[in-house]
């Protein structure tokens, strides 16, 4: 039997999305339950929380940057052995780029694919009745996604839950849940999202309350009847990205964690060995591995410890003399001369790469790329087509003399220009990669 599926989704980012789906996931899981989660779109912080909530890895399903194939296969795995899906919306339900059908990267596109029904999460603060307005445009704006039932969010009293659901199910939308305001409930967040899951001292805890409010405000058994059989088209593997060796010196710690799920669990199930190193702990890449992968993460708040590793530092310069070292984002600032932090001190990088960059001069970047590969690195073979994204804060301060290591594009095709570098066995860029085109 494949998994039952809801889509969570909601006007806009901030309405509360996330709490409700990782409320459910977690009453549903101590219900006894099998459940995955998933997030539409390129977000590494919240499938980290679904796993949390489950036990049980979550995963992205980017309906732009992930072939058809790819997509189906990624979905397919998780509704195998899996009693429930709950899959997150990224941003507002439609919101996506101008694209072919179906290739938005909006949680919209996952709807109507796979004929998934949608929980619409209603930030109702400053509001009553006119919620019933909002919720009939999402009702029918797209007669291919089906609005399935209204959970209402930061009520401030009982009577604002009276006001705003009677007049959403007079349009005949279900309420099947109303959440007081309570701030306890916020998850924080600092500049590229949510503080991460592997953060948190007290993460069960916090799990736990989300799962007792969804206990207490939605009527669960409500939401479970309004799932249906997610049963996606035949898929595969073929548009993944590659390994980029057999065995993997993966950087893993509090500024390198920006992997995506889906990318390493294919690395391993294409037979490659994954060997975690801590830069942050003084650790250098394992000499048996070949290749080394610096993920994105957090580097700028920990750029006086990076400076001051010297084992890593002497490790990687002896890595780079005779095998491949690829930096995404973070990484990629890692590998530079200097990361100037928040404060404006500038700290000594690895130096294998030329350029500079600043999290001081802070200007975001953030949008789906395609990237054309001017020479073979870990990322794949020259020529090859990449889709992906970029969201940082981080300005490049000076550029260097490196060759440029892609041509890329928006997520539209318009050419935004050469990017990343390369130099010898070592390749960087700010791109962060999901799936070859």
């Amino acid at each position: 039997m494949t998994a039952r599926a809801i889509i969570i989704g909601a006007p806009r980012s901030g309405s509360g999305k996330t709490s409700v789906t990782i409320g459910i996931l977690r009453a549903l899981t101590r219900r006894g339950l099998k459940v995955r989660g998933a997030k539409s779109g390129p977000d590494y912080i919240d499938p980290g929380f679904h796993t949390a909530a489950t036990g049980l890895s979550g995963v992205n399903l980017d309906s732009w940057a992930m072939p058809p194939s790819l997509l189906n296969a990624l979905a397919a795995q998780q509704a195998d052995d899996t009693d429930f899906v709950i899959l997150e919306s990224a941003m507002g339900l439609f919101d996506g780029i101008p694209a072919a059908p179906g290739r938005t990267g909006s949680a919209a596109d996952l709807a109507r694919l796979y004929g998934l029904p949608v929980l619409l999460v209603l930030d109702v603060s400053g509001q009553s009745t006119t919620a019933a307005a909002v919720a009939k445009g999402f009702a029918t704006y797209d007669p291919d996604v089906r609005m399935a039932g209204v959970v209402l969010n930061r009520l401030g009293s009982e009577r604002h839950r009276r006001l705003s659901g009677d007049a959403i199910e007079a349009i005949g939308l279900p309420v099947v849940g109303a959440i007081l305001r309570d701030p306890t409930l916020n998850l924080p967040e600092r500049h590229l999202g949510l503080v991460q899951a592997g953060e948190y001292d007290d993460l069960m805890a916090h799990l736990d309350r989300l799962a007792d409010m969804a206990e207490k405000s939605l009527d669960l058994d409500a939401v479970m009847r309004l799932a249906t059989p997610l049963a996606p088209a035949t898929g595969g593997f073929e548009d993944a990205l590659q390994p980029p060796g057999q065995r993997i010196a993966l950087a893993e710690d509090a500024a390198f964690t920006f992997l995506y799920p889906h990318v390493v669990a294919y690395w391993r199930k294409a037979g490659a060995e994954i060997v975690p190193f801590s830069p942050l702990a003084d650790e250098a890449p394992d000499d048996s591995c070949d290749v080394c992968w610096l993920p994105g993460g957090y580097p700028e708040l920990h750029a006086g410890r990076l400076a001051a590793v010297d084992t890593f530092k002497a490790g990687m310069a002896r890595f780079a003399a005779t095998k491949p070292i690829h930096g995404e984002c973070g990484g990629f600032m890692v590998l530079g001369e200097a990361l100037e932090d928040a404060s404006g001190q500038t700290h000594r990088m690895l130096g294998l790469l030329g350029h500079s960059t600043s999290f001081a001069k802070r200007k975001m970047n953030l949008g789906y790329r395609e990237a054309r590969l001017r020479a073979d690195c870990p990322l794949g073979s020259q020529g090859a087509l990449i889709r992906g994204h970029e969201f940082h804060y981080a300005q490049m301060t000076a550029t260097g003399n490196d060759e440029p290591l892609a041509d890329l594009a928006d997520g539209q095709g318009n050419p935004i220009g050469a990017s990343g570098y390369r130099r010898g066995h070592v390749s960087g860029t700010f791109f962060h990669a999901i799936a070859r085109g």
